[in-house]
């Protein structure tokens, strides 16, 4: 009997000194993960409107109400986390960047961030969060002439449809080969993203 409470107590004592040293981890760590986080988010954002001198938090958002939006326009696997006003040297708007989840990529979630002019014209997405498939899904992220993601840049904002067979139409969007699901994610997150644009510059309430 002696023996099982002694090593209770020893069990106890080694949970509660593993609990106080992940607890200590974490605190060390939680600063430097959250400026790693902004450090990133500024950086997709710059990607996405490079003749921004600042970019500025959206007065008054919410991302409750603003996903409740696109999610009511039909993109239910979107979220719409972020967004921002991107801000020339005289604080003069540029148009916005808008951080959006989706749901539906096959290895996960895919976060990016939208820049679109307030004239309404894409300035393509950078992926911040991904994890498809390697050589496929993945190729969602690469950048430059030719790439799925160059499909965004200078297209006017539109609601979007992936197909398989070549796009025709400029509200078609060519899928990766053999990543049908991660092509549709990426569209339908851009789809959402629209959709909350048009939401602003409409002055809907």
């Amino acid at each position: 009997m002696n023996k099982l409470v002694k090593d209770a107590l020893v069990l106890t004592c080694i949970t509660v000194i593993a609990g106080f040293a992940l607890g200590l981890v974490y605190e060390i760590t939680k600063a430097p993960i959250a400026k790693a986080e902004a450090d990133a988010l500024q950086t997709a954002y710059q990607t996405v409107f490079a003749d921004a001198a600042s970019f500025k938090d959206l007065d008054g958002f919410d991302s409750a109400a603003a996903t409740d939006v696109v999610q009511k326009a039909g993109y239910t696997d979107d979220t719409i986390d972020n967004c921002v006003e991107a801000l020339d040297g005289s604080g003069n708007p540029l148009g916005y960047v808008i951080t959006v989840t989706s749901s539906a990529g096959y290895g996960g979630k895919i976060t990016f961030s939208l820049g679109i002019t307030n004239d309404g014209v894409l300035n393509g997405y950078s992926i911040t969060t991904i994890s498809e498939t390697a050589g496929l899904g993945m190729k969602a992220r690469d950048t430059g002439e030719g790439t799925f993601s160059s499909q965004f840049i200078n297209r006017q904002s539109e609601i979007f449809t992936v197909t398989k067979t070549g796009a025709t139409q400029s509200s078609e969007i060519d899928a990766i080969s053999a990543a049908t699901i991660t092509s549709k994610a990426v569209t339908n997150g851009v789809n959402a993203g629209v959709t909350y644009f048009n939401y602003l510059v409409g002055g809907a309430k």
